[in-house]
């Protein structure tokens, strides 16, 4: 796509780089990005080229949320509860699936403000990397009377516990990166000007791995908060059993042993 209005694409040496593009209104959320986001993540998953997606914004914040101002999905005789419910059904609940079902890995570069729903873009990345300046905020409940979403309400308490999850979302506070990192809730915190030069540092180093077992992980890690340890034991065995026939393996094993950097496939 070349007429994009709302982000930015660019790849180049195994490395998605998708730049949010509203720095005016600290690129919230509106029905285009949500359809050029959709669009720039099918994209990148058809892209053997491609095998790390990088997700930041443009200015000096990553995302506000929903964009209040515009105008959403809501049809004639459609209450406004049910107009909100419209447009996270066709638009904002379909774009969160499909990054979180992008079978490569996200990492989130976060500078500046993050708020609302923007929170929970970040928080669907397998890695998020903050700025020292960024803060995230949950502004649903104090600020408008919501619950959060963008799947806040299942990435949140799983990193950072029920009753931080429950502080943040009833209090609206502001959480500053660096408290962020030392919550677990992100993976690092940086300094502002080594952001980017961080993040494509890493995603250079997921580049050059096995895509498809880093697939493979998220799903193992995630799908363990469903099962005892004796039914993960058994999903790790028929996972290993399944990916250990993958020429990657293979590679892993023979660069190993041949003490070289491996080059593994997609």
């Amino acid at each position: 796509m070349t007429d994009r209005t709302t982000i930015k694409l660019e790849t180049k040496d195994g490395i998605a780089l998708l730049t949010l593009n509203r720095p005016e209104v600290l690129n919230s959320i509106n029905m285009t990005l949500i359809a050029e986001v959709r669009a720039a993540v099918a994209e990148v998953a058809a892209d053997d080229n491609a095998r790390v997606l990088v997700v930041t914004g443009a200015g000096r914040g990553f995302c506000a949320g929903a964009d209040l101002a515009a105008q959403g999905q809501r049809q004639e005789g459609m209450s406004i509860g049910q107009g909100v419910a419209h447009g996270m059904e066709t638009g904002f609940n379909p774009m969160m699936r499909e990054l979180y079902e992008l079978p490569k890995p996200i990492i989130a570069a976060v500078n500046g403000t993050t708020a609302g729903g923007g929170v929970g873009l970040a928080l669907a990345a397998d890695i998020v990397i903050a700025a020292k300046s960024a803060s995230f905020i949950q502004v649903f409940g104090p600020k408008l009377g919501l619950i959060p979403d963008l799947g806040t309400t299942w990435t949140l308490p799983r990193l950072v516990g029920r009753a931080r999850a429950l502080a943040l979302t009833l209090t609206g506070d502001k959480l500053p990166a660096e408290t962020a990192a030392e919550w677990g809730m992100i993976w690092k915190c940086i300094d502002d000007a080594s952001l980017m030069d961080e993040a494509m540092s890493l995603a250079a180093k997921l580049a050059k791995g096995p895509t498809g077992a880093f697939a493979e992980i998220r799903k193992a890690i995630d799908i363990s908060g469903h099962n005892t340890f004796a039914e993960q034991l058994d999903y790790e065995r028929v996972t290993q059993g399944r990916m250990g026939d993958h020429p990657n393996f293979v590679e892993g094993v023979t660069a190993f042993l041949q003490k070289r950097e491996a080059k593994f496939k997609p």
